[in-house]
């Protein structure tokens, strides 16, 4: 049976979650890694799909393909580098293919009838779109967090231009509301302000123009831990990419040094992935913070010297490395299938019309209740790339999870060595204390962070709304180090706080 057929099965099959279905079910061909992405990524996109299968309307002259399948099929064909997963040959793929041309002038317009100027925007278009159907769906609406760029402009006159219209509130909860343009500064971090989920921030000029930037709150807490001024001299950002973090940093800097010759401070981003690369060096122009930040592109930053002349004056380093990406909002909720019609409507076209909120369309098992299995607590896992990684057990997650600690441990312990550095920030948008704590409790009592004097930066050393955070590190795993978890800072995904899971702490060479 195809990748397809066993796709399609489990889909149409929704008598309990999906990933009960994919990775409870023993008999499968194909991997359930794959059929796990197809489905999660197929039913994001039906809704488009559904229309451009329509559109198309190919379903009612050739009846070996169903409905189900033709979504398959054509997310596969529109969506995926190397196309249809089937032989040149195969049937199926002969039949789609066939219809290559009109499929894709639909596609199109499907993309223009959103005003979208480019598939990357449709694809932030159908992750936001998700999102926010999810928020609706779990009745927990996380604020859209944009973070104002003051490299090239102000919090005042994007008050006064991009948001004028916005209703002020003081509380994040009356952000957290689809009925409203509401917006709230943020009291943590500087420059940082919460709207309400219906805001559409990618349309707007001042986004366009990289006036302003969409990070998560807590994304935000590393640059401002750091508490980067000029007399730290050079800093390196060891895993740059995409950008978000980089570019708060050299606004962080430029803001506290105005008068300082940009050469003489310098943020070396580190990017070793090449299409990342590429992702970080058009933030960096974006943000307008060139002047700031020297890219080095495609370089691996376990590889570097440390002991160099050009890192002599390196005084600070932000590592944000890899990590299984769990602590992610919205990334473990199956969205909504959406079938095509057998035949295409009449009124098609009418039909098709956008509307500012996203519509639901269910099918006829939506309302049966979901049974909950054991797996549905495996956890998700989202790599480099935000795509989902599920492991089939928990010996694979613990597998995962121990290869990834082990590389930001490397990480961390290769940070301690350039030898003026004087402080560190260690962040992760996990939740598991194996790639948070536990790495800090390793790295702490290492020999090379014992013989270079590091220690970890105690809460009340940590620059003031920082330190008045209320959620800190594990106790429960840290034991009786009471004064360790109280200087590592957690965010907990779904709390009031309304920010992703993620994990901070800083260290300091005495």
């Amino acid at each position: 049976m195809s990748l397809y057929h066993e796709t399609a099965k489990i889909l149409l099959n929704n008598t309990s979650s999906l990933r009960s279905r994919v990775f409870g079910k023993r008999d499968l061909e194909s991997q359930p890694g794959q059929v796990y992405a197809l489905a999660v990524e197929s039913c994001k996109w039906s809704l488009v799909l559904k229309e451009v299968i329509e559109n198309v309307d190919f379903l009612r002259l050739e009846r070996k393909v169903t409905p189900i399948l033709s979504v398959l099929l054509v997310h596969d064909l529109l969506l995926v580098k190397r196309g249809i997963a089937l032989p040149a040959s195969h049937g199926l793929r002969v039949t789609i293919e066939k219809y290559k041309r009109r499929i894709q002038a639909e596609f199109t317009k499907a993309r223009v009838r959103r005003k979208l100027a480019s598939l990357e925007e449709f694809k932030q278009y159908i992750e936001a779109s998700f999102q926010r159907s999810q928020e609706e769906k779990l009745g927990a609406l996380y604020p859209r967090w944009v973070r104002i760029n003051t490299l090239k402009t102000s919090l005042k006159d994007q008050l006064e231009t991009t948001f004028s219209d916005y209703e002020r509130v003081t509380n994040i909860q009356d952000v957290r509301t689809l009925d409203y343009k509401r917006l709230a500064i943020d009291v943590h971090i500087p420059n940082l302000v919460a709207l309400s989920p219906c805001t559409e921030v990618l349309k707007s000029n001042a986004y366009k123009a990289g006036e302003i930037i969409c990070q998560d709150k807590a994304s935000c807490f590393p640059a401002y831990l750091l508490d980067p001024i000029s007399t730290d001299g050079h800093i390196i950002d060891t895993c740059s990419a995409p950008g978000n973090k980089t570019t708060h940093l050299a606004a962080i800097l430029k803001s506290r040094s105005p008068d300082v010759n940009p050469s003489s401070l310098v943020i070396y981003a580190y990017e070793k992935n090449k299409l990342r690369s590429e992702t970080l060096e058009k933030m960096i122009k974006l943000s307008g913070a060139e002047d700031l930040i020297k890219l080095n592109s495609a370089q691996d930053f376990l590889k570097t010297d440390p002991n160099s002349p050009n890192f002599r004056s390196v005084g600070a380093l932000l590592l944000d490395p890899s990590c299984s990406g769990s602590g992610i909002i919205g990334r473990e909720e199956t969205p909504e299938l959406h079938l095509p019609s057998l035949t295409k409507p009449p009124d098609a076209k009418s039909k098709h019309k956008i509307k500012k909120t996203s519509s639901t369309v269910s099918d006829k098992n939506a309302s049966r209740k979901r049974k909950r299995e054991d797996n549905d607590d495996v956890a998700v896992l989202i790599d480099d790339d935000g795509k989902n990684i599920v492991p089939s057990s928990q010996q694979e997650l613990e597998a995962r999870l121990s290869a990834l600690s082990q590389f930001q441990l490397k990480l961390l312990l290769h940070a301690f060595k350039f030898p003026n550095a004087k402080k560190i920030t260690y962040s992760t948008c996990s939740i598991f204390a194996q790639e948070n704590e536990l790495v800090i409790l390793q790295a702490l009592e290492h020999c090379d962070a014992k013989k270079g004097g590091w220690r970890i930066l105690k809460r009340e050393e940590q620059i003031g709304s920082l330190r008045d955070w209320p959620i800190r590190g594990s106790q429960d795993v840290l034991g009786d180090q009471k004064d360790l978890a109280e200087a590592c800072i957690r965010t907990v995904k779904g709390d009031e706080h309304a920010t992703m899971g993620f994990f901070v702490a800083a260290l300091i060479r005495e």
